[in-house]
Order: C-alpha cells, then structure tokens, then sequence
C-alpha cells in the first residue's frame, strides 16, 4: 500500500475516527484503525465492537492494499505535522512509513484480515432528518442519559415513533432523578421502526459529527432491533449495536395533574440558582429550596459547613403556598435547555414529581423529581 493525502484532510478524518477507539484495550487490533488505499481514495475504520465509524477521503493512490496501525499514535502524529504539508503513507513488511517534509516515522501494523467488522447489511427501516432536526433530538435530552452501568437500558436514548392523528418520533431519557423528552414530527419511513435504546456513546459521537454540518443537511437513519445506522454523506457512516433491553414506561412519571403553575424568567432563574448554589459543596447541599409565594420565588441553600444563602425573584404564581427542593445541578441542566425567555413549571407538592417546559407547545418537556430539604 502506498498512498499520498493532504494533511488537513487526513487529521480531520483521524480525528472523527480515534475518539470511537478506547485508550486502554485488552486485544490489540482495537486500538487500530484500518486503512485501505482503494481507486477512490483511502478508507478508514475504527471500532470497539458496538460502535463503527468508517470515512472516504480523497488521496493519490499509488499502490492499492490495506492494514491496521495505532489509531491515537497516527492521530498524534498527524496533528503535530506543519500545517499544509502532504502525507505519504506506505507499507512495507510489517510496518507502516509515515512522511511529511522532513519527518519520517515508522509505526507497527496488524493484519487488516483481524480487523473486526460490523456487518454493514442494509437494515430495514430508513428515514432521514435534517442535521439540525437531529441537533435538537440529541441536545434536549442527552443530559439526562443513566450513567449507572447497573441500570444498562437507561444508558442511553429511547427512540420510537408515537400513534394517533398526529404521530411523532420521541426521544426519552431517564436516569430515575430527571426526565427528557422532545417530540419531532414523524419522518416519512419511520411509521414502522422498533422502539430502540441508543447507547451514549453512540448519542455523542453523532453529534460530534453534527457539528460540522449544515443544519439543513440531510441525515440519513436506518435501523433493525439490534443495530442503527447514520449516513453523514455518501463518505461519512457511523453505525452501533443497540441497547439490548427494555426502557420503562416513562409515561407513568409524566404528571397530568399538577395544578400549581409558576412562570418565571428561565434565565433569571437559572441564574439566581447558580449565585445561592455557590455555597453547596457537598452532595448533601445539593438541594436548592424553591419557596413559592404570590408572584414571587425564594431561592434558598443551606451548607452546615458554608451557611446559608438565599435569592428573591419576581413570577406569576397564584397557588397556594408551597415550598419544594431539587437537586440544583439538575435544575441547572434542564433550565439549560430553555431557548425562550419564561419556562413554565407544574407542581403538586413537596413529594411529587415537577413538570417543566417552555409553554404547552414546546417540543420538549422535562420531569425533575424533588429532594427533601
């Protein structure tokens, strides 16, 4: 194999690329991106055995053939070549030449014939979203993805197409103290896909890749039971295996019957939480007492180590008194995810769980389950 690509083009493929491969692997072919030299350029690969990404770019091929190398090493030294510098690599026996300019590197390779492969068979179900589309899915819920190993199915993001007159795709995520849901309107094709759970690494390598694409630029989604697929272009594919378990029924903790609303400014809020929350250092201080009154908010933290801290701001409340805590880094997080200028908020009661949302037309909606405080 030998081929010839242009610096920039390689490192910022190597980069899409060595964020999938794990630092510390037990088989050594995993630490490895595949490299093939093909008539229309260079094909890269890299997988942990759930997840895939392969990407084409352009490259002068001189001679055809493939192998593996160190996916973070290649990346290292790719990065730290002069800018606008031409690449050239080339194998010969077991070893790989990496040369640009004045540098020369040789680097160990393995069989490309060990490389594990993701069956790249055509899956069933096929829709496409706009990049932008698919932004919103991943950013209005991705913060509430279960990192607790123990509870695997809530490791990531539940996606399924809704019934009725006015189907949706949904996107859920729980980690039993919060929920997140955002409703899109249902692309043509998924009428019929399986309700899946995405993994989290799967949920943010898309959307590393989102970035750097326009929002209208299309995203091609298929999907079986057991695998889902992005195609970013016609040279661009990630694909992973899918959680293998079932996502609880998230409706029973949506609340339908709160009857306190209070609407406030979400950034006042947000930061009014942020200044008294300055004295909570300890997971026992994280509860941030919100004391409701008429057309006013008291934010308040007790620290024994600290003191106290406490914030008045204005709202439109009209219920009857109340006083309710929450985990401020929660709180944070979903007020995070509020584009307007109002966030409305849905109460019970001390105990019960709080609906948040922008409005009742807002496409997301969160649930926050409350601290004793």
């Amino acid at each position: 194999m030998k081929a010839t690509v242009e610096r920039a083009t390689l490192l910022k493929c190597l980069g899409h690329i060595q964020s999938v491969v794990e630092r510390r692997n037990t088989i050594p072919i995993l630490s490895n991106v595949l490299i093939e030299a093909r008539g229309d350029g260079l094909r890269l690969m890299a997988t942990d055995l759930d997840l895939q990404v392969v990407e084409t770019i352009p490259a002068a091929i001189d001679v055809q053939g493939a192998t593996t190398v160190s996916a973070h090493t290649l990346f290292d030294i790719v990065r730290k070549l002069p800018e606008g510098t031409q690449v050239e690599l080339a194998v010969s026996g077991e070893r790989m030449s990496v040369v640009a300019g004045r540098s020369r590197f040789s680097l160990a390779t393995l069989k490309r014939d060990d490389f594990p492969v993701i069956a790249e068979t055509d899956l069933p179900v096929r829709f496409t979203l706009s990049a932008g589309e698919l932004k919103l899915l991943i950013d209005s819920i991705r913060f509430a993805i279960s990192t607790e190993e123990t509870r695997y199915y809530l490791n990531g993001i539940h996606i399924h197409a809704t019934s009725g007159p006015a189907p949706k795709l949904r996107g859920v995520a729980t980690d039993g103290h919060r929920l997140a849901r955002v409703e899109l309107d249902l692309p043509a094709g998924a009428a019929d896909m399986p309700g899946v759970i995405v993994p989290r690494k799967c949920v943010n390598e898309v959307r590393k890749l989102l970035d750097e694409m326009a929002a209208d630029a299309p995203v091609e989604v298929s999907l079986s039971p057991a695998k889902i697929r992005f195609r970013f272009s016609a040279d661009s594919t990630l694909t992973s295996k899918l959680i293998d378990g079932t996502f609880p029924d998230y409706n029973r903790v949506i609340p339908t019957a709160n009857d306190k609303l209070l609407k406030i400014d979400a950034k006042a809020l947000a930061e009014g939480v942020d200044r008294v929350a300055a004295i909570a250092t300890t997971e026992k201080t994280r509860a941030v007492k919100l004391a409701l009154g008429r057309d006013r908010v008291t934010l308040s933290v007790t620290s024994p180590e600290n003191g106290t801290a406490s914030e008045d701001l204005p709202a439109d409340y009209a219920a009857s008194d109340i006083e309710v805590g929450f985990n401020y880094r929660y709180l944070l997080d979903i007020l995070g995810q509020v584009n307007g200028d109002q966030v409305d908020m849905h109460l019970a009661d001390a105990s019960a769980p709080t609906l948040i949302r922008e409005g009742d037309e807002a496409k997301a909606l969160y649930v926050l389950m409350p601290m004793r405080v």
